[in-house]
């Protein structure tokens, strides 16, 4: 058994570090290409939900992620980057995630998350400290722009959080915490 959770660990560790890096390229580079997925996640949320947009532009600031993950039996994992805007000095800071967790399940997902602070001090201290727990049920089937997923939006006090899926075929329930924290190669 303890071979066996090795090798999914294993597994799971080299699809997610494929799936979620960036790859080679200078730093500049890589900052335009986080800014350049943040752009297009965030034209993505505004079509699907016009709202939002009114929601981003009267807060504080925003994040946007995006992120590889893989679920095994009952071993989940993944991987991924993004970047906090601040909308008062304009300034990015540029992040990299990480998850872990166990629960049933099955599948990969390509996903995008986009956290919208309210308050001055709850990006300040997500930035700072960049940790969060959480629950996750979803069922996905999305490919080339064709399929569906079943996820959401949802209010953690000063912070609005939305999920989308790109791709992936995933059907699980798990427990997870998430890692954020700030990139020092980019930053």
């Amino acid at each position: 058994m303890k071979t066996m959770n090795r090798l999914l660990w294993l597994a799971a560790a080299l699809m997610l570090s494929a799936c979620a890096s960036m790859g080679e390229g200078t730093k500049q580079e890589k900052q335009q290409k986080i800014l350049s997925m943040k752009n297009d996640v965030l034209t993505q949320l505004f079509k699907e939900k016009p709202y939002s947009r009114k929601v981003v532009e009267g807060s504080k600031g925003y994040g946007v992620f995006s992120n590889a993950n893989l679920n095994l039996f009952i071993v989940s994992a993944g991987t991924g980057y993004g970047v906090v805007k601040d909308l008062n000095s304009q300034r990015h800071t540029y992040m990299n995630m990480a998850e872990g967790g166990v629960g049933f399940g099955m599948g990969a997902k390509d996903y995008r998350i986009v956290m919208v602070f309210h308050t001055q001090q709850a990006m300040e201290h997500f930035v700072n400290n960049g940790w969060t727990f959480g629950g996750n049920a979803d069922a996905t089937a999305v490919a080339a722009d064709k399929g569906a997923s079943v996820e959401g939006e949802a209010y953690f006090g000063d912070v609005t959080v939305y999920t989308f899926t790109e791709t992936g075929l995933a059907l699980q329930a798990t427990v997870k915490g998430t890692r954020f924290w700030v990139d020092s190669e980019l930053n």
